[in-house]
């Protein structure tokens, strides 16, 4: 056995055995493969084989089509079949909330290029003849949808990678993995130690276990799933072409052909977790005991749907564990906190995404960067906070939902609340409506009267509507209050603190009192964070950007850190509110003895706020004339009380982060992971104002952003209004021009202040003018729009940037 690579993948399943593909094929030779026993020994020899390209996010979505399209380059590569069976495959909707579904996601297949089609029931009595089309409106078709033979693929992965110089050991189990002092790794096995630069944890069942040997806990856990292949069935083998898939979301259930008789497998609400404790090392090629119990009511309805279901025999059972993450998404790409150790784990769907999870963590190791936005999976989208507490009761409550309509306002309920603010209780009194980000409890709005408590999912306007306005409205006709909580925050400090943030940063770092926005960039140009950078002394700097994407942020300050320079995130410990309208200065200037008259927009000041030391920023996320009150989380609920009294003589309203997004719009101000995203570009986005090319620094990503300056960008992001009725943009929905689809949108919503539904979202540069006329198309309906130059809101920035 080979003692020294440059990088060791742990596990040897279909997802390790991509991971080994992939990194051969971008140029490394010199790498290799342990498990414990033979290839596919955990949840990848008992998988149903089936793929799709169906997934609510579109980089998901284009990554599953990518490994799809893989399967026959690996034929040709090594000869080897993969077992392939394009078959087509459709989605059947039952309800107008599911068809809703399917035409949300048909539309951001548009632009994707994916060759999907809504059909009719007719349609789908010709695609799926065994369907009883009782209660079905209609559903999506996608050509693309198959089956293959798990085993085969997994070992074509295999051979080329070993035709790419790779080094497959099996029979190898590992006991240890060790880092030392220079970063490279130790993997002890019990054939003996390996040294390593790298090392992947693709270790599917025992992912958790392997982590844990360095030390990392991942969350992840197994659940029990089961499926049925059934006898020969007249209906299906006297066919002249094989059937399609179905996936019936009302039953739970998958359908496909399996030689002459079906396979079906459930997602059925009486989920069991599987391995509570940990997975036992000696599991492998065994099945679980069958449990039709737990089943029962999924088959009652898959009988009712397929009715030839109900006359076949059964031929086998296959009850397995498939390991899950919390939201059902991979973990993927470098660990935060832990260098050269990379995740591959919690890859359900292994014959859907496998090759796309590859390629990106190869691309991640090899390159420094994916070559597309992979948040979605990325593993560090969780925090530290995360717990096996949490894990469990996600886990469960996601494959429970895997089938479900899944709502763009829907707030899930299982593990919560979790992480709250000392205004919690304070501001369930007051009826907030709870959402949550990143484990947090963040308040959508606050339901007063006969308001709605909880506001019903939905793709449409929600029972919300009316809450929201008034919230809209008490910001921009007199001063609202609002949490800040859920704004990530870091504390750097040190005598090269700005030099470093000169480095890390593309725009100006501003001078003491002062405040800046700034992008943050990869190396080849692309966005990872939009900032605000506050000045407070020549040695300290406050940095706000996104909540959710501390651990990914972190990671990449982290990864460019200098001894002499000290970054703590300190998004917990620092905390406060934002007051914003028109009346935001008498309320706080009714709760300081510091001079609030000559605080400029974008200063930034030490200030007292009641009995509180705080840091007071004249900036608001609303677009509208507004502060940013920052202080220790222990003192929150004083502050509050302290602005509370000031405002409620001009009847100061909490508002909550739907009237934000409201508000935000207004401005046409963009919001991370929809307009900003590692997908654009500074320039695109129009975040490019902010770079400051005139400093003498070498900035990351500079001579990316320099060349799009110099060439300009294809696409530009721009603002629309839409004429629709009772539904908005919430993103991906293609926007159309003399019939073709020329671009897309980013995100949306129904602009309160103005009365209108607006858009944000990218067009050909030589597209960006004003009065353009397009369509969006929203849930099958092509809605006429018209590209906006001109804020909503405050068009000249008078009330935002003036001192009245």
């Amino acid at each position: 056995m080979k003692t020294t690579t440059r990088a060791v993948i742990i596990g040897g399943g279909v997802v390790g055995a991509s991971v080994l593909y992939h990194l051969t094929k971008l140029g490394w030779k010199d790498v290799m493969l342990v498990e414990r026993s033979e290839l596919t020994s955990g949840s990848t020899w008992h998988a149903a084989g089936g793929f799709h390209t169906l997934n609510g996010d579109t980089n998901m979505a284009a990554l599953q089509g990518y490994t799809i399209r893989l399967y026959k380059e690996l034929e040709e590569i090594t000869g080897m079949s993969c077992g392939l069976h394009h078959v087509g495959g459709v989605t059947l909707a039952d309800s107008r909330e599911r068809f809703d579904m399917l035409l949300a996601e048909r539309a951001k297949h548009r632009f994707m290029g994916l060759d999907t089609e809504i059909v009719s029931p007719e349609e789908i009595a010709q695609i799926a003849p065994i369907t009883n089309l009782e209660g079905i409106i209609g559903g999506l078709y996608d050509p693309l949808d198959g089956h293959l033979d798990p085993s085969g693929t997994t070992h074509a992965y295999a051979k080329a990678a070993r035709m790419g110089g790779a080094t497959i050991e099996t029979h190898c189990m590992v006991l240890e993995t060790n880092q030392r002092t220079d970063g490279t790794w130790d993997v002890v096995t019990d054939k003996g130690t390996i040294h390593a630069e790298h090392v992947v944890n693709a270790g599917g069942l025992w992912a958790r276990e392997v982590g844990a040997m360095a030390g990392i806990y991942f969350p992840l856990h197994p659940m029990e799933h089961q499926y049925i292949v059934t006898d020969d069935i007249p209906e299906i083998y006297e066919r002249d072409t094989e059937h399609a898939h179905v996936m019936d979301p009302a039953g739970e259930s998958y359908l496909r052909q399996e030689g002459r008789g079906l396979c079906i497998g459930f997602y059925e609400q009486r989920a069991r977790p599987w391995a509570v404790h940990g997975t036992p090392w000696g599991f492998g090629h065994e099945l679980l005991p069958d449990d039709f119990n737990k089943i029962e009511e999924s088959v009652d309805f898959a009988y009712r749907r397929f009715p030839v279901l109900a006359t076949a025999g059964v031929k086998s059972v296959i009850h397995g564990p498939f390991t899950f993450a919390p939201d059902g998404n991979p973990l993927v790409g470098p660990v935060p906190g832990v260098r050269n150790y990379w995740s591959a784990c919690g890859v359900m769907a292994g014959f859907s995404q496998g090759g796309g999870v590859g390629l990106t963590l190869a691309q991640w190791m090899v390159d420094g960067t994916p070559e597309r936005d992979v948040m979605a999976m990325d593993v560090a989208r969780f925090g530290d906070w995360i717990s096996p507490g949490y894990t469990l009761p996600k886990v469960i409550e996601n494959y429970q939902k895997r089938f479900s309509v899944s709502y763009p306002n829907e707030e899930l309920p299982a593990a919560r609340p979790l992480r709250t603010t000392p205004m919690y209780d304070i501001f369930s009194q007051m009826g907030a409506v709870w959402g949550q980000q990143y484990g947090l409890e963040v308040a959508n709005y606050f339901a007063q009267g006969d308001e709605p408590t909880y506001e019903t999912p939905t793709f449409r306007r929600s029972n919300a509507f009316d809450a929201v306005a008034r919230e809209v409205a008490g910001v921009r006709g007199g001063v609202g209050i609002n949490e800040v909580q859920n704004f990530g925050k870091y504390l750097v400090t040190g005598e090269q603190a700005r030099s470093w943030l000169d480095r890390i940063m593309a725009g100006r770092i501003p001078p003491v009192g002062r405040l800046a926005l700034t992008p943050m960039l990869s190396e080849t140009g692309k966005l990872i964070g939009d900032f605000t950078i506050s000045c407070l002394d020549d040695q300290t700097f406050q940095l706000t950007a996104s909540y959710g994407a501390q651990a990914f942020h972190m990671r990449w300050f982290a990864q460019h850190a200098l001894n002499t320079v000290r970054i703590d995130n300190i998004s917990d410990t620092r905390t406060g509110f934002q007051v914003a309208g028109p009346l935001a200065k008498e309320v706080l200037k009714a709760c300081t003895l510091h001079d609030v008259d000559s605080l400029r927009f974008l200063d930034v000041r030490r200030m007292t706020v009641g009995m509180v030391n705080c840091i007071v920023q004249r900036v608001s996320y609303t677009g509208d004339l507004g502060y940013e009150i920052y202080c220790d989380s222990l003192d929150q609920r004083h502050l509050w009380h302290t602005l509370w009294a000031a405002g409620k003589k001009h009847d100061m309203a909490p508002f909550g982060m739907r009237a934000m997004m409201s508000l935000r719009l207004d401005k046409f101000f963009g919001s991370w992971m929809s307009e900003y995203s590692p997908d654009y570009t500074a320039a695109e986005t129009g975040l490019e104002r902010f770079i400051d090319f005139k400093k003498d620094a070498d900035f990351i990503g500079r001579a990316a952003a320099e060349a799009e300056r110099d060439k300009g960008p294809g696409r530009k992001l721009c603002a629309f209004e839409v004429d629709s009725i009772d539904a908005d943009v919430h993103g991906y929905e293609p926007i159309w021009h003399d019939g073709n689809v020329v671009g897309f949108c980013t995100s949306g919503g129904y602009s309160h202040f103005a009365g209108k539904s607006v858009a944000l979202g990218f067009v050909p540069t030589a597209s960006d003018r004003k009065g353009l006329r397009v369509e969006i198309e929203i849930l099958g309906k092509m809605c006429p729009a018209r590209l906006i130059k001109e804020p909503l809101f405050d068009a000249d920035g008078a009330r935002m940037r003036g001192r009245s």
